[in-house]
């Protein structure tokens, strides 16, 4: 299976790599991280699907709201390579899903003896962190373009209510 994180590498690197990791299954309904935690891997997935969420506070109860799933070929976790190695969201199994866990200090250290290697890994991961980026920007606007709609909205009833003023 071709993992984004691997893209550009040979055969021979990506079975280096993955020889770093270790196979986990994470049971259905399971937690394999959450927001804040210490980032010490990331996450390779082979089967099944995490769903990446932020915890927020909606009506004075915390819900998970869904940011983005991640699917088989695809990498979570990128906080294990990137200060101050804390998640940044939390990540749970909706299925059984099995996924490779990659040690930060394994990682590291491999790509530091093989630099071509880990120019390219860098390269992915940017990939990654920078579709990320554009997903959470999207969200953002989105949710900006509610709150103006509704501004607007609440301001010209305010003017509406006014005997005598002109719209």
């Amino acid at each position: 299976m071709a993992h984004e994180l691997l893209n550009g590498l040979s055969p021979a690197e990506v079975d280096q790599v993955l020889a770093l990791g270790t196979p986990m299954t994470v049971p259905s309904g399971a937690s394999l991280f959450r927001l804040g935690d210490p980032a010490d891997c990331l996450y390779l997935t082979v089967r099944g699907r995490i769903r990446l969420t932020l915890p927020m506070l909606v009506r004075g109860k915390e819900e998970d709201i869904l940011v983005d799933e991640r699917l088989p070929g695809q990498m979570l976790g990128w906080s294990a390579l990137v200060p101050p190695y804390r998640f940044t969201l939390s990540a749970t199994a909706p299925l059984e899903t099995e996924v490779i866990a990659l040690p930060r200090e394994a990682l590291c250290a491999f790509c530091e003896a093989s630099p071509a290697v880990g120019s390219k890994i860098g390269l992915n991961l940017a990939i990654v962190v920078g579709n990320r980026l554009q997903l959470m920007q999207a969200m953002w606007l989105r949710e900006m373009q509610h709150i103006v709609e509704l501004k607007s909205s609440q301001a010209g009833a305010a003017r509406s209510d006014q005997p005598g003023r002109l719209l």
